[in-house]
């Protein structure tokens, strides 16, 4: 059974055979994966034919060395050859080639669980090269380990694709990080705050808002020592959604139009993540969401409350109790609000519109798998209901901001 390697090294070959030699004697590999072009394979050929033996090989060849872009997609192919030998340990030697060839590999390579060296030392003769015997190795770390760039950019397509579970997950390996005591402060906040959008996301409201509350003025603060805008801006655009989350809450459990604002905004997020039938079932939940907020703005009546009927109505109150559908919900808010005497109302349209305007579309709402069908849902079967809404003067509240 043929024995995968414990290291590989990447080396990129140049016309200097000496460097070379010394990464390798240094490193001490089991597989070489060679990045050389048309006129050094000779060099790499002869390091193959002085340190064979055991030693594990594959030659990648370029074309044209100044290429960024051809030497970008080596690099990702000697990444690749490695990782099929099973490599435990990478390592990328980037003292031989062009500068281009050098850049390159970096490029391809970093973020991706590779080490990379570099063969100097402080005698050179006049062309400018090492002179033998004055070698040094230096390990050189991956920057984007030390910054985290890879969790960050993880966080950021999570947070902006309102993936806020795997955002979460991202900013807890950025902890695991090398940090200094602000960065560890800094993403403690975050990923509170993290959470506490995913709360708000779920509809839990008074979580999210601790969650804000405890962790968004801090990152702030900290964010604006540092000077990062593109943080700042974020963070404060965060404080002004927050108003309007306290502004659910002052009126907790009861139907306003700030609540319908935030359902239709989650049925944005959704939308925007392909997820259609979720978002057809907060804009089919928004439809009723409507009448109600409309009654309770005007009356203080909650539709859904019997205790919230005065004298006028109160003959009406024995309905509120029981579990209404759409239909049925709708066809009340008509009647409380023809027994105040009100007309011209939200409410009142939004109930002669259903039998005309608003059932087909709805209608894909029942035939849904989430409901008591078996189709999905296209993006299509939105459109109508977001014009409705529209036409009523409700929009969804404004989006939260991306990173």
């Amino acid at each position: 059974m043929e024995t995968l390697p414990d290291k590989v090294l990447i080396l990129s070959v140049g016309q200097t055979l000496e460097p070379l030699e010394f990464a390798l004697s240094e490193h001490t590999p089991s597989g070489v994966v060679f990045v050389a072009s048309q006129g050094s394979q000779a060099v790499a050929g002869e390091l193959v034919r002085r340190y064979g033996g055991g030693l594990r090989f594959h030659t990648l060849l370029l074309d044209d060395p100044e290429s960024l872009g051809e030497v970008f997609r080596k690099g990702r192919e000697a990444l690749q050859k490695a990782l099929e030998w099973e490599a435990r340990v990478m390592v990328a030697d980037i003292t031989g080639g062009t500068k281009t060839m050098s850049a390159g590999l970096v490029l391809a390579l970093t973020g991706q669980g590779v080490t990379f060296s570099y063969v100097g030392g402080e005698r050179r003769d006049a062309q400018g090269r090492v002179e033998s015997g004055a070698e040094r190795l230096r390990q050189l770390e991956d920057p984007t380990y030390r910054y985290g760039l890879r969790e960050w950019d993880g966080f950021r397509r999570a947070w902006n694709q309102g993936d806020f579970p795997a955002a979460c997950d991202f900013i807890a390996e950025l902890l695991n990080r090398p940090l200094s005591p602000s960065e560890q402060r800094f993403y403690t906040h975050l990923k509170g705050i993290t959470r506490g959008m995913e709360d708000w996301d779920l509809f839990r409201h008074k979580e999210a808002w601790q969650g804000l509350e405890k962790d968004l003025e801090p990152a702030v603060g900290i964010a604006e020592a540092w000077g990062h805008g593109a943080k700042v801006r974020v963070l404060q655009g965060l404080l002004e959604a927050k108003g309007r989350l306290r502004q659910i809450l002052d009126q907790e459990k009861k139907p306003t139009f700030v609540l319908l604002a935030d359902l239709l905004a989650n049925a944005r997020r959704r939308e925007a993540r392909k997820r259609y039938d979720d978002a057809l079932a907060r804009l089919y939940r928004a439809i009723e969401l409507t009448a109600e907020a409309d009654v309770f703005e005007r009356t203080g009546i909650v539709l859904r409350d019997p205790e919230t009927y005065p004298d006028p109505v109160q003959h009406l109150a024995g309905r509120a109790g029981k579990k209404l559908g759409l239909k049925e919900a709708l066809g009340l808010a008509f009647e409380v609000d023809a027994g105040l005497k009100n007309t011209g109302t939200k409410a009142q349209r939004l109930y002669g519109d259903y039998e005309t305007t608003l059932q087909s579309p709805l209608q894909q709402r029942h035939q849904s798998i989430l409901a008591h069908g078996i189709k999905p849902v296209d993006g299509g079967a939105l459109e109508p209901l977001w014009e409705y809404l529209a036409s009523l003067g409700f929009e969804a509240a404004p989006a939260w901001p991306h990173w």
